[in-house]
């Protein structure tokens, strides 16, 4: 079975309405490897141009002396299920095609990315009763739920003293707290995503040509 991002939180129907699935713990673990080598030099990725002007991502292992190098490039290989003694990997963003001389990655859109955000918000418990909004995290809810929360969004009837970043929305609050490291870290990488994804080829405009007799 393959590994993919979105084995760490699945978006589904269910996810939709607030409700998760557990997180592959084998995700987690191939994360950890990945940078854990990363650091130590020991595995590169980058992009290879052809001639025709195709890009190609690349994985590939660096020789490395070091034995705890060597004992986490097997462990790597073993969860991606890749072929022993190759050193080198394509890298393809889509399904997985079960060879074992490359890599698959099943990224998220950012429309997924924003389903997923917003069912951390503490939604006020008025507002789901009278139906504006679906149940993410009710706003008296136990902390155990909300303290795995990949960002915590705070609401309230007034304006917060102390916040990173707040927003007022049909007369109430929603905001970040400042003192909150993660949930800034992640929601200024969610705006820098959206920010990479505006850049791009503008193609023109629509060309309407009219002819002219005479």
């Amino acid at each position: 079975m393959p590994i993919t991002l979105d084995s760490i939180n699945g978006i589904n129907n269910q996810s939709r309405r607030g409700m998760r699935r557990a997180g592959d713990p084998r995700f987690r673990q191939v994360a950890e490897l990945v940078h854990e080598l990363q650091l130590a030099g020991a595995l590169q990725v980058r992009i290879q141009s052809a001639k025709d002007g195709n890009e190609t991502s690349l994985m590939s292992f660096a020789p490395s002396k070091d034995p705890q190098d060597e004992t986490e490039r097997q462990a790597l290989r073993s969860l991606l299920s890749l072929k022993p003694g190759l050193q080198e990997f394509q890298v393809y963003y889509g399904g997985y095609s079960g060879k074992d001389n490359e890599v698959a990655m099943m990224t998220r859109s950012m429309l997924e990315v924003l389903f997923e955000l917003a069912a951390d918000v503490r939604v006020p418990e008025s507002d789901i009763t009278e139906g504006r909004a679906g149940p993410g995290l009710a706003a008296g809810q136990a902390g155990g739920t909300s303290a795995t929360s990949a960002v915590n969004i705070l609401s309230g009837s007034s304006a917060p003293s102390d916040a990173s970043i707040a927003v007022q929305y049909n007369g109430r609050w929603f905001w970040i707290a400042d003192t909150d490291i993660q949930s800034k870290t992640i929601f200024g990488t969610v705006m820098l995503l959206f920010s990479i994804s505006d850049i791009g080829v503008k193609g023109t405009g629509t060309i309407v040509t009219v002819p002219a007799n005479g």
